[in-house]
C-alpha cells in the first residue's frame, strides 16, 4: 500500500452509481470493468499503457485526437462485412442474416474441434462458448419473438439473459451445462424466429411501430420500438458476441 493511500484493493463495486464523481491520484492498475457506462467520462494527466478496450466506441478524443472514426474505419478495413450489419432496407437486412448465418456456421464447426468441456470454460471471466449460443438466443427471443412478433413470454428454459438483469423476473438456470447440440438446437429455434420476419419483411414493415410490450420480461413492460430498431439490435448482438466467440475461441485452441 502506497504511504497516505485508502487501501481498496480488491474491492468489487455491483450495481454502483458513481456517476458525477471524482477520481483524483486514484490506481486503477490491474482493474477489471465490465459491462459499465462511462459516457461523459474526463480524464486528464492521466497514464494508460498495456491496456484493452472492448466494446462499442462512439466519440472518443484522445490527446485532441478524435478515434471514434479512425477505429470504426479500422475495423471495417478488417472486415467488409462488418459495415453490412448496419443495414438500412429489407433487402439488407436479408443479406445481413444470411452473412450471420453463414459466418456463426464457420465459428460453431470450429467450436466443435474442441474438446466439448472446453465450450462450457470461461475465458477471462467472458461467457463460455455455450453460454454465449444461450444468450444470443435470449436475444432472438426478446427483440423478435417478444417485442416484434408480440409473444409476452417466449423465452426457452435455458436461454441465458443478460448477468446484469437478474430480476426481469424470467425464469433461468443461470449454471445450467447443457450440450453444445442442446444449446445449438435453442439457439436454431430463436434464429428461425428472425429469418421468418427478414424473409418476409417490407420497407413499410421496417417502420411499423410495435405494440407495447406484455408482461414482466425484456424490452420492459410497456417499451415498443420500430421493427427496424429491434432488428438492428439483434445483428448487433450476432455481430459483436461471434467477434467475442472466435476471440476466446482462440484462447482455448492455444491451450492444447
Amino acid at each position: 500500500m502506497i504511504e497516505g493511500f485508502q487501501d481498496l484493493t480488491g474491492s468489487t463495486y455491483e450495481k454502483t452509481d458513481l456517476s458525477g464523481s471524482s477520481f483524483r491520484l486514484v490506481l486503477f492498475d490491474g482493474s477489471t470493468i465490465r459491462e459499465s457506462d462511462m459516457n461523459g467520462v474526463l480524464m486528464r494527466g492521466v497514464g494508460i499503457d498495456n491496456t484493452r478496450i472492448d466494446g462499442e466506441i462512439g466519440s472518443l478524443v484522445i490527446n485532441g485526437v478524435e478515434v471514434g472514426p479512425i477505429i470504426e474505419a479500422e475495423l471495417n478495413r478488417r472486415d467488409p462485412d462488418r459495415t453490412k450489419f448496419k443495414p438500412t432496407t429489407a433487402d439488407g437486412f436479408r443479406d445481413a442474416w444470411e452473412i450471420n448465418e453463414r459466418r456463426w456456421g464457420a465459428t460453431v464447426d470450429r467450436a466443435r474441434r474442441l474438446p466439448p468441456d472446453r465450450l462450457h470454460e470461461s475465458v477471462e471471466g467472458e461467457w463460455s462458448f455455450v453460454q454465449t449460443l444461450r444468450h444470443l438466443a435470449f436475444a432472438s427471443e426478446s427483440w423478435v419473438g417478444r417485442a416484434v412478433l408480440g409473444d409476452p413470454s417466449p423465452w426457452h428454459p435455458l436461454s441465458l439473459q443478460w448477468d446484469t438483469f437478474r430480476d426481469l423476473q424470467i425464469p433461468q438456470d443461470r449454471d445450467a451445462r447443457p450440450s453444445l447440440d442442446e444449446a445449438l438446437a435453442i439457439r436454431q429455434d430463436a434464429m428461425a424466429l428472425v429469418r421468418r420476419v427478414v424473409d418476409d419483411l417490407t420497407e413499410a414493415e421496417l417502420e411499423r411501430e410495435t405494440d407495447p410490450c406484455v408482461g414482466p420480461g425484456w424490452p420492459l413492460e410497456g417499451a415498443t420500438f420500430s421493427v427496424r430498431d429491434c432488428l438492428l439490435t439483434v445483428l448487433n448482438e450476432e455481430w459483436y458476441h461471434r467477434v467475442y466467440a472466435e476471440r476466446d475461441l482462440a484462447v482455448l485452441e492455444a491451450q492444447d
